[in-house]
């Protein structure tokens, strides 16, 4: 078992000799033909337990998977058999998007780092759900998330239409529901993190929460994600927003536009999020502002830029409940979900 935890490094010339795009197909699909037979069922099994609370739910570790690596939903059981306390799966939007064009994805090596404007390429709604529906996770007893987001045709005024389509599909089938309105890659999506846009957002969602928690005789936790370009004011605007509307918890954060840590290299001026280790202090930031504001009235969970189990501690010591992982995947494998499971076990 550990050979497979431990060959990524081998694996990882090849892997970055290809457009990075093409690397995260290959590597997905890797990983479920190696799950599919039976290569990673005893994986979960093998990892270490440090079981937590995180929005009324019990997980078996802290350590999850941020959406946007599996934006369809197509490879929940075999990332799940990876060690993750949790998955999230999504940006999906209603309808089918094809995103933006190619090339839309690029390594900063040097920093441990990627670009992406992906711009929530997906296969929508109902294909998204078909997947969801397919998969074991959620039965074998694994905590799901789904993250909802608006087509990038849609008009921003409009938005909350998209969101609205998105909870009532994903609900029935989500541990919890995620509101991704940080996104870098369509258009004027991070403007609904700004005060009255946010609050009219967030009081339409929490109408139709209600509802359908009368429909289906369950409460499903809501989380909102954020950006780690805010100020400090913008930040306790939302922190004082999310409580008022009944929000479970608080992604805190999703890719950055700022390219300080990576001036001068490669790639470093192409259009999109930034990812990886230069937004580990941009989120702790966050965090601990959040943490500063909320005490305990809302779960937060911490991402971006976590390439070893000290980072994710380090996430976890800001104030963050849970921690997520993407980008450190690609650079250190999947070994890193034991490690960060190991090193917040400590604590």
């Amino acid at each position: 078992m550990s050979i497979l935890f431990h060959a990524y490094p081998l694996a990882r010339p090849a892997l970055f000799a290809m457009d990075a795009e093409t690397a995260h197909e290959v590597t997905l699909s890797s990983l479920q033909r190696a799950y599919e037979c039976g290569a990673t069922r005893k994986l979960l099994h093998a990892q270490p337990k440090a079981p937590c609370t995180l929005m009324g739910m019990q997980l078996a570790n802290p350590i999850g998977l941020a959406a946007g690596l599996d934006k369809n939903g197509a490879y929940i059981d075999a990332l799940g058999n990876l060690g993750f306390g949790f998955i999230e799966v999504g940006t999906v939007t209603p309808r089918a998007q094809p995103g933006n064009p190619k090339p839309r994805m690029f390594r900063l090596p040097r920093a441990n780092a990627l670009i992406n404007r992906l711009g929530f390429n997906n296969q929508g709604l109902e294909a998204f759900l078909a997947n969801v529906q397919r998969s074991e996770w959620r039965k074998q007893g694994g905590i799901l998330g789904l993250n909802i987001g608006k087509n990038a045709d849609t008009p921003i005024e409009r938005a909350a239409d998209d969101y609205l389509i998105g909870l009532e599909g994903v609900y029935p089938h989500a541990d919890y529901v995620t509101v991704n309105i940080s996104s870098p890659n369509t258009k004027n999506l991070r403007a609904l993190q700004s005060g009255d846009e946010l609050s009219a957002l967030l009081g339409q969602l929490a109408d139709k929460r209600r509802a359908l928690e009368d429909q289906h005789q369950r409460r499903v936790p809501m989380a909102v994600k954020i950006a780690p370009d805010l100020t400090e004011e913008q930040i306790d605007a939302i922190a004082d927003i999310l409580p008022r509307h009944g929000i479970d918890g608080v992604i805190a954060t999703n890719t950055t536009l700022s390219r300080e840590a990576v001036a001068g290299q490669a790639h470093a001026e192409e259009a999109g999020g930034l990812s990886g280790a230069p937004v580990h202090e941009l989120s702790l930031a966050v965090i601990r502002r959040l943490k500063q504001k909320l005490g305990g009235s809302l779960a937060i969970i911490g991402v971006g830029g976590v390439l070893s189990g000290q980072q994710a501690r380090e996430k976890m010591e800001a104030g963050a409940d849970a921690v997520q992982l993407y980008t450190g995947l690609i650079y250190r494998g999947p070994a890193l979900v034991g490690e960060c499971v190991r090193a917040v076990a400590r604590r």
